[in-house]
């Protein structure tokens, strides 16, 4: 590999998925040419050889990981790199190939910059486009990019590239956090007032199907209260008062609060069985119990789901839409 080459570590964490992993490492490769080397990393704690298979067919580092979660996996990569920047990619996502070198540009021109956040385009599992490049608007730098990213703005990580030294001087992902691991780590590199926001598409980022992943979005209810809570509560001064510290928890929190509501509805329309809507109220309640318990006696959706899901012999309910 030529040493004169911008010299970039990608890290990939993967876990038992080879087919979707050799996609996102292709990926990788497609962006490189004559003024820019990829050295990836597989991080994998899975137990499929198919995946040191695919790391291997694509040339990357493969590096077993003893240890569950992404921020594990994460870290081998992150202690195995020797580029001069670091990138992450999540298994299941692919890089676009107008990725990096706009990110590197920007480093080269801004050397105070640590680290560039980029767009991502949400996809299907066809990689058929769901929405435009987003975020559609954040703030570019400083306080206001902190006070996004305390707001509900969560960086994808697949689309953040930062300088090795960078990287060494706020440490390791937190592997404690098995969700959020990725806006805790973002959060620490943000909060030295160093990264910046390119609006600039990079990434191809899969989405689940809504409704379809409960357990995994209570799982990470709490990890994203204890991460926003180590980051916002030092930050304090970023908002005039407490009822702007509170409207920022709200929002960030808001996304799991809206899954559950617009699942629990979805369901009742559909006419699931009673447990499948039930748990999805739980999950409401679970998020914001005071807004829960209004949403379940006022004439919201909320209501209409539980009343639903009490029914025998029910027929789907109005169409019903929003959290309201």
């Amino acid at each position: 590999m030529d040493l004169l080459k911008p010299r970039i570590s990608v890290v990939v964490p993967t876990r038992d998925r080879p087919d979707l992993l050799r996609q996102a490492l292709a990926s990788i490769r497609a962006v490189e040419g004559n003024d820019l080397a990829c050295e990836i990393i597989v991080g994998d704690n899975g137990a499929d050889p198919r995946s040191r298979e695919a790391a291997e067919e694509f040339g990357a580092i493969h590096v077993p990981v003893p240890r569950a979660g992404a921020g594990a996996a994460r870290n081998a990569g992150l202690l195995a790199a020797s580029g001069d920047y670091i990138a992450f990619l999540d298994d299941d996502d692919l890089w676009l190939d107008n990725h990096v070198r706009r990110h590197l540009e920007f480093l080269d021109l801004n050397p105070d910059v640590e680290g560039v956040f980029g767009q991502v385009i949400p996809v299907d599992d066809d990689l058929r486009h769901l929405d435009d490049p987003w975020p559609f608007r954040a703030p570019h730098e400083g306080e206001d990019l902190v006070r996004s990213m305390l707001s509900g703005y969560y960086p994808q990580i697949g689309a953040t590239i930062v300088r090795a030294s960078a990287a060494k001087a706020v440490g390791l992902f937190d592997e404690s956090l098995l969700g959020d691991q990725d806006w805790d780590w973002q959060l620490r590199l943000t909060r030295r007032r160093t990264m910046r926001y390119i609006a600039h598409p990079c990434v191809l980022f899969r989405q689940r199907p809504p409704g379809s992943y409960d357990a995994l979005r209570l799982r990470r209810l709490g990890f994203g209260r204890r991460v926003f809570l180590r980051h916002a509560l030092p930050e304090w001064r970023l908002w005039p008062s407490p009822k702007g510290l509170l409207q920022a928890y709200q929002n960030v929190l808001w996304q799991y609060y809206e899954y559950f509501v617009t699942a629990a509805t979805e369901r009742a329309e559909a006419g699931a069985p009673r447990k499948e809507i039930l748990r999805a109220i739980w999950g409401a309640a679970r998020t914001f119990p005071l807004r829960a318990g209004y949403h379940l006696v006022a004439p919201k959706p909320l209501r209409r789901a539980l009343v639903a899901s009490l029914s025998s012999g029910r027929t789907p309910p109005p169409a019903v839409s929003g959290a309201n």
